[in-house]
């Protein structure tokens, strides 16, 4: 089953990036130096006690933990961290709410044509939002899970919101954001409802994932 989902995902990402122009602004996280702040995302704390010393998330380093059980880094992306030890406890007595936000441009005869596909894990649960709409949802660091939009946009300035709520435990309780973008475009875009199908064969995948792992 989960071999022909990723047939046919992966077809349909194939035919998307034959007319799909990139979104420029979309970038993975953890794309720079690892220990580095990763700029292209702003981080606030919306609950909790943690003290941030500045407004944008570390990229992690490969090999060390929480990485594994994470998903491991690639040269795709990595994880993202709000301190530079990665492997710092967070929410110690109560859940903690962050919000990584990824801002991007579009002109005013790009917006109504606009689309993307992504996939993204959270440490511990994750809801992605474009625009304030919610676009896709995540619960675990072992698997991805999928998020596409093909309407929501506006011409000008958009923002995608990562909202990830890391469950309260008092030692071990690290917590991150790992985001990778599989397509998007500003021409012409695939029928709204092989988006759907898309977005619903992503998800079908972490679901897949989730239970082999069981």
């Amino acid at each position: 089953m989960k071999r022909i989902l990723a047939a046919a995902i992966f077809g349909l990402l194939a035919s998307a990036s034959a007319w799909a122009d990139p979104i420029a602004g979309l970038v993975n996280t953890g794309t720079g130096i690892a220990g580095s702040l990763d700029t292209a995302y702003t981080l606030t704390v919306e609950q909790g006690t943690t003290v941030l010393t500045n407004n944008h998330p570390y990229v992690t380093t490969d090999n060390v933990w929480p990485i594994s059980p994470w998903l491991a880094n690639s040269s795709a992306s990595k994880w993202v961290t709000p301190t530079v030890s990665q492997g710092d406890t967070f929410d110690g007595s109560s859940d903690g709410v962050y919000r990584f936000s990824l801002a991007f441009n579009l002109a005013s005869t790009d917006y109504s044509r606009a689309a993307l596909v992504g996939r993204f894990s959270a440490d511990n649960a994750a809801t992605v939002f474009l625009n304030g709409q919610a676009i896709g949802s995540a619960n675990g660091f072992e698997s991805w899970s999928g998020f596409a939009a093909s309407s929501g946009f506006v011409a000008g300035a958009n923002t995608l919101d990562f909202v990830v709520r890391n469950y309260a435990q008092n030692s071990g309780n690290p917590m991150g954001l790992r985001v990778e973008f599989l397509s998007s475009g500003v021409s012409a875009v695939p029928e709204p409802q092989s988006w759907g199908m898309l977005a619903a064969g992503l998800g079908l995948l972490g679901v897949t994932a989730r239970r082999r792992k069981a």
